[in-house]
């Protein structure tokens, strides 16, 4: 990518203005599956594009603040994106859990609540209630500490059985007073009163961005998406920016849409490059 790409909006050609101008004072925020990297049908195999990591050390030292903000546990985020030790990113930010669990650079350490109690119930519970509805065979439950995860993604017909379990596994969910999060073809049960709104809301108070630029590709965006707004009526200028269209309803309110990881991570490269001074 040898030039940003221009964005739709009004508010989103003043947000990168903005940030362009006083990257000090501005926010990078990302998801991490299906937007630093590709979906994958296994997603113990997720990996960060291999240009992630040298766009975000070259792009960090300019801004306020780089953070991740993911579904997975923070700990596997960094380890899944390669983050620990790198040069350039020593104030990187994971938010996990949609902001439950935090990983700072600085210290190198995870930060996180103790487990809802509804969590281990719903792990319990959940093989039968699988087996009940004709799903067990082709889903893959992922355990991650905070929630339980059930993806569809590998079976005979992945939308069926993603739309077959999404009544029972969220009756599931409130018996035990967690919540149905569905995504790309992955029903996830966790905690209610998180999410990535939550989370960046609170971090761009944290670190006083008068900018932010989010980055994201699924369902779970969609609070942070709302988020940006409300900072924007709030005087701090947003930038959103999606990955792929998986999600018509994210694309539709996106000031920048772009194809998937790879141009993701090209658009944080060439902001890096411009923030650096490079030509």
């Amino acid at each position: 990518m040898d030039t940003l790409p221009e964005p739709s909006t009004t508010a989103g050609r003043e947000a990168l203005a903005a940030l362009l101008a006083e990257p000090a004072r501005a926010l990078v925020a990302i998801d991490f599956d299906g937007t630093l990297a590709d979906i994958v049908p296994d997603p113990e195999q997720a990996r960060a594009h291999p240009g992630a990591v040298p766009a975000l050390a070259a792009l960090a030292p300019h801004v306020a603040s780089v953070a991740i903000v993911t579904g997975r546990p923070a700990g596997v985020a960094v380890r899944y994106g390669g983050f620990a030790g790198v040069p350039g990113l020593e104030h990187l930010v994971v938010l996990g859990h949609y902001g439950a669990e935090r990983w700072d650079a600085v210290s190198g350490t995870v930060r996180a609540p103790a487990a809802h109690p509804g969590v281990a119930a719903v792990r319990a519970e959940l093989p039968g209630v699988l087996d009940a509805h004709g799903a067990w065979r082709g889903t893959w439950v992922e355990e991650k500490g905070q929630a339980v995860a059930v993806h569809t993604r590998r079976a005979t017909d992945p939308e069926a059985a993603f739309e077959a379990l999404r009544t029972p596994l969220s009756e599931l969910a409130a018996r035990h007073g967690l919540i149905l999060e569905p995504g790309r073809l992955v029903l996830e049960l966790r905690p209610p009163g998180v999410d990535k709104g939550v989370a960046l809301a609170a971090y761009v108070r944290e670190v006083g961005a008068r900018c932010v630029l989010y980055a994201g590709d699924d369902l779970g965006d969609l609070p942070a998406y709302a988020a940006v707004e409300k900072l924007r009526s709030d005087g701090v200028l947003g930038l959103l920016v999606c990955s792929g269209t998986a999600i018509p309803e994210l694309a539709e309110q996106a000031d920048v849409l772009l194809p998937g990881p790879a141009e993701v991570v090209a658009m944080l490269g060439e902001l890096g490059r411009q923030l650096g001074g490079g030509v």
